[in-house]
């Protein structure tokens, strides 16, 4: 029995160390690296929905309401921007910005639901 106690004691401790220890990629988040990892809008189809993305170009027209025609190298694709979303910053189809947000996947279309928008140039 006194083994059986000194394990499960040793075990409890155990893990109270491991719980006190910081994880960058654990569940509470924390700072991983020391660049963002933009994509293309090629790697878009290969992700799955709700998949948190940055990517980088331009908006090149309003497609309707809120979505608009965003480009970057590789392709177009529709984003989606909340009015609340736009934070003050004003863009052209000349400007180099950064669209924060997630992957939208429907049945017949992908969009990007974008969070943030950061103006480069």
């Amino acid at each position: 029995m006194k083994k059986i106690t000194m394990m499960m004691l040793a075990a409890v401790t155990g893990m109270g160390a491991a719980h006190a220890e910081f994880k960058p990629n654990s569940a509470r988040g924390g700072f991983v690296g020391d660049s963002e990892s933009i994509i293309t809008i090629d790697q878009i189809g290969n992700l799955r929905d709700d998949a948190y993305v940055i990517v980088q170009g331009n908006i090149i027209r309003r497609v309707e309401g809120d979505k608009y025609l965003f480009q970057d190298p590789s392709g177009t694709i529709v984003v989606e921007i909340d009015d609340d979303d736009w934070n003050g910053v004003t863009v052209t189809p000349d400007d180099t910005i950064k669209l924060y947000g997630e992957v939208d996947k429907g049945l017949t279309k992908t969009e990007i639901d974008i969070d943030y928008i950061e103006k480069i140039k």
